[in-house]
């Protein structure tokens, strides 16, 4: 059964629902709410990574972050994971009830990342991107990106595990939309079977994503990208990923039933 991961931005300026959730009432509705819609995870991000974002200090992630961890913990033991790239914020995270350290930069951002992923002993995505968010989009470049990202990731996966990371707290994410052109993205969605064949489970965020629109312009603002999310979601879900990162939550799980009707019909 694929996993359906809810996004909860706490953050003034992500991409699709940045500002939203900055009080902490709305942000424990709608936690609650997506859980209530079928969301298997939840996936907290206090610091966007959109294109041009601006960075956000440790202690304000975990300010806006581990009273939210809480909140929920308090009420539910949905599986939680938190969208960050520094240690410190996962290690206050993971005291506070989450799960899972999802880390756009793959464990990269801090030499002793790794080391605190091993130690905290929780599920760890490690996601491929080229650049950094402030600048990712701005001229990416591939000779090959499904062989480029598929060698990233596999070394991300040895670097982890030679810290001491478990194989099976591993999670891969191809990264779309990071540091990738339209024809990065669908070449990535269109090979996705190459990532499964790495053997860890592989996580899909194609949710509302730019490229979308690329290919259908009436789609904006990005929350008119549903139907697109789901028919790219729905491709990597037929190669084998694991868990669908989406926005959608009630929409997507509706889909997979289908989905998964018609295949054990097959």
């Amino acid at each position: 059964m694929v996993k359906v991961m809810g996004v909860v931005n706490l953050t003034p300026d992500s991409f699709s629902d940045g500002g939203r959730l900055l009080a902490p009432e709305a942000a424990l509705a709608h936690a609650l709410a997506l859980i209530a819609q079928g969301a298997d995870i939840l996936d907290l991000g206090a610091e966007s990574t959109r294109p041009g974002a601006e960075p956000v200090t440790a202690s304000d992630e975990i300010a806006r972050l581990v009273p939210l961890i809480e909140a929920i913990r308090a009420t539910s033991s949905v599986t939680i994971s938190v969208d960050t790239m520094k240690p410190e914020v996962a290690r206050a995270a993971v005291a506070a009830g989450a799960d899972i350290w999802n880390d756009v930069t793959a464990l990269g951002f801090s030499g002793q990342a790794p080391a605190t992923a091993a130690k905290l002993g929780c599920g760890v995505v490690l996601m491929h991107m080229q650049g950094e968010p402030g600048t990712m989009q701005a001229d990416p470049r591939y000779e090959d990106v499904v062989a480029e990202v598929a060698a990233f990731l596999n070394v991300r996966s040895e670097v982890a595990m030679a810290a001491g990371v478990a194989r099976e707290k591993i999670w891969l994410d191809p990264g779309i939309g990071f540091g990738k052109r339209l024809e990065h993205n669908l070449a990535l969605l269109a090979h996705m079977d190459v990532l499964v064949a790495l053997g860890f489970p592989v996580l899909l965020g194609v949710s509302r994503k730019r490229f979308i629109a690329a290919l259908d312009p009436a789609a904006e603002p990005a929350e008119a990208r549903g139907p697109g999310s789901l028919a790219a979601a729905l491709a990597g879900v037929q190669a084998g990923v694991a868990v669908l990162r989406v926005h959608d939550v009630a929409e997507t799980v509706q889909a997979l039933k289908v989905w998964e009707a018609i295949s054990r019909a097959r």
